[in-house]
Protein backbone atom coordinates (compact mmCIF):
# COMPACT_ATOMS: atom_id res chain seq x y z
CA UNK A 1 0.00 0.00 0.00
CA UNK A 2 1.87 2.92 -1.11
CA UNK A 3 0.03 6.36 -0.01
CA UNK A 4 1.89 10.02 1.19
CA UNK A 5 3.05 10.14 4.58
CA UNK A 6 -0.05 12.25 6.15
CA UNK A 7 -2.63 9.87 4.87
CA UNK A 8 -1.35 6.83 7.05
CA UNK A 9 -4.18 7.17 9.24
CA UNK A 10 -5.94 4.83 11.19
CA UNK A 11 -9.55 4.59 9.99
CA UNK A 12 -11.02 4.11 13.55
CA UNK A 13 -8.63 7.37 15.16
CA UNK A 14 -7.53 9.34 12.02
CA UNK A 15 -5.53 11.45 14.30
CA UNK A 16 -3.19 8.96 14.86
CA UNK A 17 -0.69 7.02 12.63
CA UNK A 18 -1.08 4.02 11.80
CA UNK A 19 0.86 1.51 9.19
CA UNK A 20 -0.83 -2.05 9.99
CA UNK A 21 -3.70 -3.05 7.95
CA UNK A 22 -6.52 -5.47 8.76
CA UNK A 23 -6.48 -8.37 6.91
CA UNK A 24 -9.53 -8.57 6.11
CA UNK A 25 -10.89 -5.14 4.90
CA UNK A 26 -7.80 -3.62 4.48
CA UNK A 27 -7.87 -0.24 6.21
CA UNK A 28 -5.66 1.04 8.43
CA UNK A 29 -5.56 0.66 11.87
CA UNK A 30 -3.25 2.09 14.87
CA UNK A 31 -2.21 -0.13 17.73
CA UNK A 32 -5.39 0.32 19.96
CA UNK A 33 -7.33 -0.72 17.08
CA UNK A 34 -5.26 -4.31 16.32
CA UNK A 35 -6.82 -7.39 17.20
CA UNK A 36 -4.65 -10.22 16.83
CA UNK A 37 -6.01 -12.95 14.16
CA UNK A 38 -4.96 -16.35 12.90
CA UNK A 39 -2.62 -14.61 10.33
CA UNK A 40 -1.97 -11.06 11.18
CA UNK A 41 -4.10 -8.42 12.82
CA UNK A 42 -7.85 -7.52 12.16
CA UNK A 43 -10.33 -4.57 13.12
CA UNK A 44 -12.84 -4.13 15.77
CA UNK A 45 -15.75 -4.38 13.00
CA UNK A 46 -14.52 -7.25 11.51
CA UNK A 47 -14.00 -9.23 13.75
CA UNK A 48 -17.50 -8.36 15.23
CA UNK A 49 -18.96 -9.02 11.97
CA UNK A 50 -16.83 -12.40 11.62
CA UNK A 51 -18.13 -13.32 15.20
CA UNK A 52 -21.55 -12.89 13.87
CA UNK A 53 -20.73 -16.05 11.05
CA UNK A 54 -19.26 -18.11 13.58
CA UNK A 55 -22.16 -21.08 15.27
CA UNK A 56 -22.84 -19.89 18.79
CA UNK A 57 -22.87 -23.52 20.63
CA UNK A 58 -26.19 -24.37 21.96
CA UNK A 59 -27.26 -26.66 25.07
CA UNK A 60 -29.23 -29.67 25.53
CA UNK A 61 -32.83 -27.38 25.57
CA UNK A 62 -31.88 -25.23 22.27
CA UNK A 63 -30.18 -22.38 24.42
CA UNK A 64 -27.29 -20.22 24.37
CA UNK A 65 -24.58 -22.41 27.35
CA UNK A 66 -23.88 -19.88 29.86
CA UNK A 67 -20.33 -19.70 31.61
CA UNK A 68 -22.03 -19.53 34.91
CA UNK A 69 -23.53 -22.85 35.13
CA UNK A 70 -24.61 -23.70 38.62
CA UNK A 71 -24.50 -20.51 40.16
CA UNK A 72 -28.74 -21.00 39.99
CA UNK A 73 -28.17 -24.17 42.11
CA UNK A 74 -25.79 -22.09 44.72
CA UNK A 75 -28.28 -19.66 44.98
CA UNK A 76 -31.19 -22.20 45.78
CA UNK A 77 -29.18 -24.01 48.33
CA UNK A 78 -28.38 -20.72 49.80
CA UNK A 79 -31.57 -19.50 49.66
CA UNK A 80 -32.60 -23.01 51.99
CA UNK A 81 -29.70 -22.39 54.05
CA UNK A 82 -30.88 -18.77 54.83
CA UNK A 83 -34.46 -20.40 55.37
CA UNK A 84 -33.47 -22.27 57.89
CA UNK A 85 -30.90 -20.25 60.21
CA UNK A 86 -34.07 -18.04 60.05
CA UNK A 87 -36.81 -20.47 61.16
CA UNK A 88 -34.11 -21.74 64.18
CA UNK A 89 -33.44 -18.03 64.91
CA UNK A 90 -37.37 -16.83 64.83
CA UNK A 91 -38.40 -19.89 67.64
CA UNK A 92 -38.21 -22.99 64.82
CA UNK A 93 -41.94 -24.43 64.29
CA UNK A 94 -43.03 -22.00 66.00
CA UNK A 95 -41.41 -18.87 64.50
CA UNK A 96 -43.71 -16.87 62.00
CA UNK A 97 -41.70 -18.27 58.58
CA UNK A 98 -42.42 -21.35 59.53
CA UNK A 99 -45.86 -21.13 60.81
CA UNK A 100 -47.12 -19.05 57.55
CA UNK A 101 -44.94 -21.15 55.33
CA UNK A 102 -45.71 -24.75 55.92
CA UNK A 103 -47.98 -26.70 53.74
CA UNK A 104 -50.92 -27.94 55.42
CA UNK A 105 -54.04 -28.82 53.70
CA UNK A 106 -56.91 -27.43 55.51
CA UNK A 107 -54.90 -24.17 55.78
CA UNK A 108 -54.67 -24.16 52.06
CA UNK A 109 -57.81 -24.64 51.51
CA UNK A 110 -59.70 -22.39 54.21
CA UNK A 111 -57.69 -19.34 54.30
CA UNK A 112 -56.46 -20.24 50.92
CA UNK A 113 -52.90 -19.71 51.73
CA UNK A 114 -51.92 -20.73 48.44
CA UNK A 115 -48.39 -19.45 48.68
CA UNK A 116 -47.71 -22.27 50.64
CA UNK A 117 -47.24 -25.07 48.15
CA UNK A 118 -44.14 -22.95 47.61
CA UNK A 119 -42.87 -21.86 50.36
CA UNK A 120 -43.19 -25.37 52.09
CA UNK A 121 -40.52 -26.53 50.00
CA UNK A 122 -37.72 -24.30 50.92
CA UNK A 123 -38.42 -25.06 54.73
CA UNK A 124 -36.89 -27.85 56.61
CA UNK A 125 -37.82 -29.89 60.05
CA UNK A 126 -34.13 -30.49 61.25
CA UNK A 127 -30.57 -30.04 59.62
CA UNK A 128 -29.98 -33.72 58.85
CA UNK A 129 -33.04 -33.03 56.60
CA UNK A 130 -31.34 -29.82 55.19
CA UNK A 131 -28.17 -31.42 54.58
CA UNK A 132 -29.92 -34.65 52.53
CA UNK A 133 -31.46 -32.47 50.50
CA UNK A 134 -28.65 -29.38 50.02
CA UNK A 135 -26.45 -32.11 49.24
CA UNK A 136 -28.48 -33.92 46.39
CA UNK A 137 -29.06 -30.25 44.94
CA UNK A 138 -25.42 -29.59 45.03
CA UNK A 139 -24.68 -33.05 43.12
CA UNK A 140 -27.67 -33.40 40.23
CA UNK A 141 -27.71 -29.57 39.88
CA UNK A 142 -24.83 -28.02 38.56
CA UNK A 143 -25.15 -31.09 35.94
CA UNK A 144 -29.22 -30.28 34.93
CA UNK A 145 -28.28 -26.44 34.85
CA UNK A 146 -25.46 -27.04 32.29
CA UNK A 147 -27.44 -29.50 30.37
CA UNK A 148 -30.64 -27.06 29.67
CA UNK A 149 -29.58 -23.88 30.97
CA UNK A 150 -30.49 -21.05 33.82
CA UNK A 151 -33.71 -20.08 33.06
CA UNK A 152 -34.92 -23.36 32.49
CA UNK A 153 -33.68 -24.85 35.11
CA UNK A 154 -34.58 -21.88 37.37
CA UNK A 155 -38.38 -22.53 35.70
CA UNK A 156 -38.04 -26.88 35.98
CA UNK A 157 -36.92 -26.76 39.83
CA UNK A 158 -39.91 -24.43 40.42
CA UNK A 159 -41.96 -26.68 38.80
CA UNK A 160 -41.18 -29.33 40.54
CA UNK A 161 -41.51 -28.27 43.41
CA UNK A 162 -45.12 -27.30 43.10
CA UNK A 163 -46.17 -30.36 41.01
CA UNK A 164 -44.56 -32.19 44.13
CA UNK A 165 -46.79 -29.53 46.60
CA UNK A 166 -50.28 -30.75 44.97
CA UNK A 167 -49.21 -33.73 45.04
CA UNK A 168 -48.97 -33.78 48.92
CA UNK A 169 -52.21 -31.38 48.41
CA UNK A 170 -54.09 -34.02 46.67
CA UNK A 171 -53.19 -36.86 48.97
CA UNK A 172 -52.10 -36.39 51.82
CA UNK A 173 -53.85 -36.07 54.84
CA UNK A 174 -55.27 -32.47 55.40
CA UNK A 175 -54.42 -32.58 59.21
CA UNK A 176 -50.80 -33.23 58.25
CA UNK A 177 -48.16 -30.44 58.05
CA UNK A 178 -45.52 -30.84 55.15
CA UNK A 179 -42.24 -29.46 54.26
CA UNK A 180 -38.59 -29.66 52.73
CA UNK A 181 -36.98 -29.44 49.29
CA UNK A 182 -37.38 -33.05 48.32
CA UNK A 183 -40.07 -32.66 45.39
CA UNK A 184 -37.50 -29.97 43.38
CA UNK A 185 -35.02 -32.44 44.49
CA UNK A 186 -36.41 -35.60 43.30
CA UNK A 187 -37.74 -33.65 40.19
CA UNK A 188 -33.71 -32.68 39.29
CA UNK A 189 -33.33 -36.97 39.87
CA UNK A 190 -36.06 -37.23 37.26
CA UNK A 191 -34.50 -34.35 34.98
CA UNK A 192 -30.98 -36.39 35.49
CA UNK A 193 -32.50 -39.50 34.27
CA UNK A 194 -33.83 -38.50 31.25
CA UNK A 195 -31.21 -36.52 30.30
CA UNK A 196 -28.58 -39.37 30.43
CA UNK A 197 -30.40 -41.76 28.99
CA UNK A 198 -30.84 -39.44 25.86
CA UNK A 199 -26.83 -39.08 26.21
CA UNK A 200 -26.75 -42.91 26.49
CA UNK A 201 -24.94 -42.52 29.66
CA UNK A 202 -25.20 -45.16 32.07
CA UNK A 203 -27.92 -44.90 34.90
CA UNK A 204 -27.35 -47.51 36.93
CA UNK A 205 -26.21 -45.69 39.99
CA UNK A 206 -29.14 -43.02 39.52
CA UNK A 207 -31.26 -46.34 39.29
CA UNK A 208 -30.19 -47.59 42.69
CA UNK A 209 -29.89 -43.95 44.03
CA UNK A 210 -33.86 -43.41 42.80
CA UNK A 211 -34.54 -47.08 44.41
CA UNK A 212 -32.92 -46.33 47.77
CA UNK A 213 -35.31 -43.43 47.82
CA UNK A 214 -38.59 -45.18 47.40
CA UNK A 215 -37.90 -47.59 49.62
CA UNK A 216 -37.20 -44.84 52.65
CA UNK A 217 -40.07 -42.32 51.13
CA UNK A 218 -42.65 -45.81 51.99
CA UNK A 219 -41.20 -46.89 54.44
CA UNK A 220 -40.64 -43.75 56.92
CA UNK A 221 -43.58 -42.64 58.41
CA UNK A 222 -42.32 -39.26 58.73
CA UNK A 223 -41.32 -38.74 54.43
CA UNK A 224 -43.82 -37.08 52.44
CA UNK A 225 -43.98 -39.91 49.53
CA UNK A 226 -46.39 -37.79 47.73
CA UNK A 227 -43.95 -35.14 47.18
CA UNK A 228 -41.44 -37.02 46.14
CA UNK A 229 -43.65 -38.75 43.45
CA UNK A 230 -45.49 -35.51 42.53
CA UNK A 231 -41.98 -34.03 41.80
CA UNK A 232 -40.07 -36.89 40.12
CA UNK A 233 -43.16 -37.05 38.26
CA UNK A 234 -42.89 -33.43 36.94
CA UNK A 235 -38.96 -33.50 36.35
CA UNK A 236 -39.62 -36.41 34.09
CA UNK A 237 -41.87 -34.57 31.85
CA UNK A 238 -39.99 -31.89 31.88
CA UNK A 239 -36.39 -33.82 31.11
CA UNK A 240 -38.18 -35.76 28.46
CA UNK A 241 -39.23 -32.83 26.80
CA UNK A 242 -35.78 -31.28 26.39
CA UNK A 243 -34.05 -34.54 26.21
CA UNK A 244 -36.14 -35.63 23.07
CA UNK A 245 -38.26 -32.60 21.34
CA UNK A 246 -37.72 -32.14 17.40
CA UNK A 247 -35.05 -29.89 16.90
CA UNK A 248 -36.85 -27.47 14.80
CA UNK A 249 -39.54 -27.78 17.67
CA UNK A 250 -37.72 -27.55 21.12
CA UNK A 251 -39.53 -23.89 22.32
CA UNK A 252 -43.18 -25.15 21.47
CA UNK A 253 -42.52 -28.33 23.20
CA UNK A 254 -40.92 -27.55 26.06
CA UNK A 255 -43.25 -24.39 26.25
CA UNK A 256 -46.41 -26.53 25.89
CA UNK A 257 -44.91 -28.79 28.71
CA UNK A 258 -44.55 -26.49 31.01
CA UNK A 259 -47.59 -25.12 30.92
CA UNK A 260 -49.42 -28.32 30.91
CA UNK A 261 -47.50 -28.81 34.23
CA UNK A 262 -48.83 -25.25 35.39
CA UNK A 263 -52.44 -25.86 34.51
CA UNK A 264 -52.83 -29.47 35.51
CA UNK A 265 -50.84 -28.30 38.48
CA UNK A 266 -53.56 -25.34 39.51
CA UNK A 267 -56.93 -27.39 38.07
CA UNK A 268 -55.93 -30.36 40.61
CA UNK A 269 -55.66 -28.12 43.57
CA UNK A 270 -58.66 -26.00 42.98
CA UNK A 271 -60.99 -29.25 43.16
CA UNK A 272 -58.58 -30.31 45.98
CA UNK A 273 -59.73 -26.64 47.48
CA UNK A 274 -63.56 -27.34 46.62
CA UNK A 275 -63.64 -30.71 48.60
CA UNK A 276 -61.88 -29.54 51.43
CA UNK A 277 -64.35 -26.61 51.69
CA UNK A 278 -67.26 -28.43 50.28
Amino acid sequence: MNLPAEDYRCYRHPDREAYISCQRCERLICPECMREAAVGFQCPSCITEGAKTIRQPKNLAGGAISGRAGSVSLVLIGINVAAYVLQIATGDRQSDIFQQGALQGYVVALDGDYWRLLTSAFLHASVLHLLFNMYALYLFGPFVERAIGSARFTAAYLTAAIVGSAFVYLLTDPATVTIGASGAVFGLFGMALMLLLKAKQDVTTLLVLLAINAFISVAGSNISWQGHLGGFVAGVVVGAAIAYAPRDRKQLVQGVTFAGLWIAAIVAIVLRSSTLTG
